[in-house]
């Protein structure tokens, strides 16, 4: 089956470069197996110093080279964004392959690419941080320290460490994988790396089948870089505004969240309610005061209106069914009131009611009475996962 193949090369002021990088990925490309139709993209951001020219000399040479030519200079991702359009909407191609122009990327490995993505690879990543690959031994330490700690911090935030190099632009791409992100890509401006780690993140999260090629990172020695100390500041808001992103719209984040806001509501309003009302109930032999009875169905109402606009948003009650499913959410909650009455009564009847500790600022005494309801909501929460998820919630 043949594979049509375009290396997209985004380029802004590599005039002393691109020539001489064409020259070589041609020989590359002579010697890649015939099923890998290879093409060369470049796409220039209208520089000043007549790189697009370079390469309109190169074409008149190879039939495969092509030219792509943005109005103004648009920045490293929505170029390769546009070169990939180009490449998978216009030259209907089926691999992709992001490449440096100024020969930090070894040309030669192109074929280790290739063969990875032959073998069932979706992504493929040039990594100089697994065994065999390396960065420039004559980096300053600087650039060494935010190099591997930037993607040591990465894995680390993301929790994705079989990833080890998150920022390599050296990379070999199905046009499956460009397909089913890009609608998400096109909606924010990219600078610099922060392309490749929301490149990467958004292949994770669709489930494609990603691996790594050791590569040998060389420092360019002509041009000057384009990365600045803003790479840095993007990268890490972008990480870190994407993580929390994702474990707020994590479920089990919500549910935590809501039943701590209900054990919140339950504290407050059962010492609020124990103001006015002196009086106890005996359940199951088990002492648990009238306040807590009320307290416990105040959180339950807040816990259901919550639950059913954010944690269970995607499986929304219909109006219709708010009154039944109320009441069912109501008799899946004793599970976790009788919990609590259990804990409560165990920790009176067992140790008493004690003074734990004393917030002198605020004169606020903690008793055991607090921890034993604390105690009771914690364990009757895994039991309410089971119950709303099971029966309130349930996928049809």
């Amino acid at each position: 089956m043949i594979l049509k193949t375009v290396i997209i090369i985004p380029t802004y002021n590599e005039k002393g470069n691109i020539g001489r990088l064409i020259e070589v990925l041609e020989k590359v490309i002579k010697g890649l197996p015939e099923k890998f139709v290879t093409h060369i993209l470049v796409v220039d951001d209208s520089s000043p110093d007549g790189t697009g020219e370079e390469v309109r000399i190169a074409k008149k040479r190879y039939p495969n080279v092509h030219l792509l030519t943005n109005p103004r200079k648009i920045g490293l991702g929505s170029a390769y964004l546009k070169g990939m359009d180009h490449a998978v909407d216009v030259m209907k191609a089926d691999i992709l392959m992001e490449f440096d122009a100024d020969f930090s990327h070894d040309p030669l490995k192109i074929p280790q690419f290739l063969d990875a993505i032959d073998q069932g690879s979706d992504l493929v990543l040039g990594s100089r941080y697994i065994k065999g690959g390396t960065i420039p031994a004559n980096w300053g330490w600087h650039r060494k320290f935010f190099s591997i700690g930037g993607n040591l911090f990465i894995r680390v935030v993301m929790t994705h460490f079989a990833i080890h190099d998150w920022t390599t632009g050296y990379r070999a791409i199905r046009k499956e994988v460009y397909k089913a992100i890009k609608a998400t890509l096109n909606r924010e401006r990219f600078f610099g790396y922060t392309f490749q780690i929301a490149f990467l993140f958004q292949a994770l999260r669709k489930g494609f089948i990603i691996s790594e090629v050791p590569i040998h990172f060389i420092d360019r020695t002509r041009g000057t870089s384009k990365l600045g100390p803003e790479y840095i500041k993007n990268n890490l808001i972008f990480i870190i505004k994407t993580r929390l992103g994702e474990i707020m719209r994590n479920r089990i984040f919500k549910f935590a969240f809501v039943g701590g806001m209900g054990a919140l509501i339950q504290l407050v309003t059962a010492n609020l309610y124990a103001g006015y009302l002196q009086q106890s109930l005996k359940i199951a032999s088990l002492v648990l005061s009238l306040p807590d009875i009320l307290a416990i169905e105040t959180a339950v109402a807040s816990n259901f209106i919550l639950n059913n606009m954010w944690t269970f948003s995607d499986k929304k009650l219909k109006v219709k069914d708010y009154l039944p499913k109320f009441l069912q959410f109501n008799l899946a909650s004793f599970g976790s009131i009788g919990i609590q009455t259990i804990v409560i009564g165990l920790g009176l009847g067992l140790f008493g009611v004690k003074t734990l500790f004393t917030l002198p600022l605020v004169a606020l005494a903690i008793n055991s009475r607090t921890a034993y309801h604390v105690t009771g909501i914690i364990i009757g929460m895994f039991w309410n996962f089971f119950a709303y998820t099971k029966f309130i919630w349930k996928t049809k």
